[in-house]
Formats: structure tokens, C-alpha cells, sequence
């Protein structure tokens, strides 16, 4: 009996050891630690193609645009403080000025919105509404009442960019820190955009985009740290 117990308590430590479980008297692998920290898409093909659609699909729109003389841009761009106007906050990130503001647009909305997806579909989706729909209500609140149309996916753009740069320090994550200085690297010079001065520039979705991204990324993280002590 002393040595059955004795050996009982080896192979359960042991097996502890090397990452195994016990089911009923038998040893079985543990389940492998979830790892939410991650800087890539875990299917970066399936996720390429999918940014590739959406931007397609942002120069499909445009395209129905130029032809209708620009009647998307008037009538779904956000109007601030004019209750007309506050659908916009649905549809001004699909709507470009002319092509030159799309396609100044299209790269940064390719890489950052694959980079993105990173954590996963849910919660790529989760952060870019969270972008959208508190970037845009904060420009129909204070872009100024008779300022014109705001549109434009770069209140997304600069939500994404904020949220891969910030995500890393609430996570602890030493590659998503790294990940995120070469981001600034790149693309930290229009973060200066967030400040007002250059006409017929909403500042206003790049400020509100951004603080979006921040709030996202503060709340990925927390989600990820309960996510990864439940597995």
C-alpha cells in the first residue's frame, strides 16, 4: 500500500512536470496555455483576403460616387449637430473625397487592419466598431455645427494605428511592444493629425478615432488577462 501511494504521488508530480493531467487515474497532455499576445493574424492569409475585399470594397463605393456626382458623399457624410446628419456615423469611413483621398488612405488601412486581427475575429470586429461608432459621434459632437461633410476612413486608420500602438504596454507584451515601435517607426508622423490647423482635414476623426483606439486597446487587454485565467 506505502509503495502503490508513493508511486501514485511520483507520477502525478511527474506528469505535472511535463505539462500532462490527470483523467481518471490516466495521464493526458494539459490543455496548452492560450496565447492571446499574439502580433500576427493566426490565419494571415484567410485575414489578408479579407482586408483585400474590404478595401475593394471602399473603391467600389467611391467609384459609385464619382458616377452619382458625389450624392453618397452629401447625403451619408457626418453633418455635426444636425440630426440629418448623424447616420454619418455609419457610413463616412466608406466615403473618400476623390480618389487621391482614397488611395492615400488604402495602404495604412491594408496593414493596420491586418495587423488588427491579430487577436482574433471577435475581437477585430469589437475594436473597429468601437472606432467607428465613438470616432465618428465625437466628430458629430464638437467637428462644429455648418463645417461641412466629414468622411473618410482615416478616423479608423488612426484608431487601429493607437490601438496596435498602445496594446502591448496593457498587455505586457514585450513583441507587441516591439511590433508597435516599429509601427511608429513607420507611421508615427501623422499622429500628429490629431491636431487642429490643416484645412479641410476633419482633426476632429483623427482625435476621436485615436482615444477610441486607446480605450480599445485598455479593454482587449483586460479581456484577454480573464480569457487566459479561465482557459
Amino acid at each position: 500500500m506505502i509503495f502503490r501511494l508513493l508511486t501514485v504521488t511520483w507520477v502525478t508530480a511527474s506528469s505535472e512536470r511535463l505539462g500532462l493531467r490527470n483523467l481518471g487515474g490516466m495521464a493526458a497532455p494539459a490543455p496548452a496555455p492560450r496565447r492571446t499576445a499574439r502580433v500576427l493574424p493566426r490565419n494571415p492569409v484567410t485575414s489578408a483576403l479579407f482586408m483585400l475585399l474590404f478595401t475593394a470594397g471602399l473603391y467600389v463605393v467611391e467609384a459609385f460616387d464619382v458616377v452619382s456626382g458625389h450624392v453618397l458623399d452629401r447625403n451619408y457624410g457626418i453633418e455635426p449637430l444636425e440630426a440629418d446628419g448623424l447616420d454619418g456615423v455609419l457610413f463616412a469611413p466608406l466615403l473618400h473625397a476623390d480618389w487621391g483621398h482614397l488611395a492615400a488612405n488604402t495602404v495604412p488601412f491594408l496593414v493596420l487592419g491586418f495587423l488588427a486581427m491579430a487577436g482574433g475575429v471577435r475581437q477585430f470586429v469589437v475594436v473597429t466598431a468601437m472606432i467607428w461608432i465613438l470616432g465618428g459621434l465625437g466628430v458629430w459632437l464638437t467637428g462644429g455645427y455648418g463645417s461641412g461633410f466629414h468622411i473618410g476612413a482615416s478616423g479608423l486608420i488612426f484608431g487601429w494605428l493607437v490601438f496596435l500602438l498602445t496594446r502591448g504596454f496593457f498587455a505586457r507584451s514585450g513583441l507587441q511592444i516591439l511590433m508597435a515601435v516599429g509601427l511608429f517607426l513607420v507611421w508615427g508622423g501623422i499622429l500628429f493629425g490629431v491636431l487642429p490647423g490643416q484645412p479641410g482635414i476633419s482633426w476632429q476623426a483623427h482625435l476621436f478615432g485615436a482615444l477610441a483606439g486607446l480605450l480599445a486597446a485598455r479593454l482587449a487587454a483586460r479581456a484577454d488577462r480573464r480569457a487566459v485565467r479561465g482557459a
